[in-house]
């Protein structure tokens, strides 16, 4: 099972970290060692100073799929949740300014934390499915797929023309602006359409 991630999907997120905006998705691979255990903390690294939460809409494939239509895309996930993609940003500006890839960044043991799945049949709308989250109560980070630069189909296809996908693999979609760095003994809860479907403390 691999995580595969897509940076730059969203215009203001694009313009809150100053970045270029792509002429196609930015995708990343993450290990699966990078997912924390189900109901225990996010410990942050000691790397790191300077770790911010990036809350995304994650859908799990669930067929096996190389050089998918977008039309089709759709045939190949049943389930959708959130997930927090963690990133070391000091770790990262300073690979990124070398040139480097960032794998450190956003690869560490425990950077991904996943949330409950919903059948995609409970929502109204894929194409504007909102989500949320709030530290320690108070909103963060706001987003609706509606704001995608590439929404979730044509994601699977783009992807697909170059990673085989395999099932149980999951596709992080990308992050609204309103990251932020997390401090001890935060509290973090996801929503998506109204309904809680991550929460994670911070160690």
């Amino acid at each position: 099972m691999k995580i595969i991630c897509v940076g730059r999907n969203y215009a203001n997120h694009i313009e809150e970290l100053q970045n270029e905006r792509p002429d196609s998705p930015v995708v990343f691979i993450k290990p699966d060692t990078t997912i924390g255990q189900k109901n225990h903390p996010f410990y942050r690294p000691h790397f790191s100073n300077d770790v911010h939460h990036e809350i995304e809409v994650v859908v799990k494939i669930n067929r096996i799929g190389k050089h998918i239509q977008p039309k089709f895309a759709h045939k190949y996930y049943q389930e959708i949740g959130l997930g927090i993609d963690f990133t070391a940003r000091d770790l990262q500006a300073q690979l990124k300014a070398k040139g480097l890839p960032w794998e450190k960044a956003k690869s560490f043991d425990g950077a991904t934390v996943l949330g409950e799945w919903f059948d995609k049949s409970t929502f109204s709308d894929l194409q504007n499915i909102s989500f949320e989250l709030q530290k320690n109560g108070q909103t963060v980070q706001q987003g609706t797929t509606a704001h995608m630069l590439w929404p979730i189909d044509e994601l699977i296809a783009h992807v697909s023309e170059y990673f085989t996908l395999k099932i149980g693999d999951l596709l992080f979609t990308g992050t609204p602006a309103g990251v932020g760095p997390v401090a001890e003994n935060d509290r973090l809860e996801g929503f998506i359409d109204g309904r809680s479907a991550l929460t994670v403390s911070v160690k």
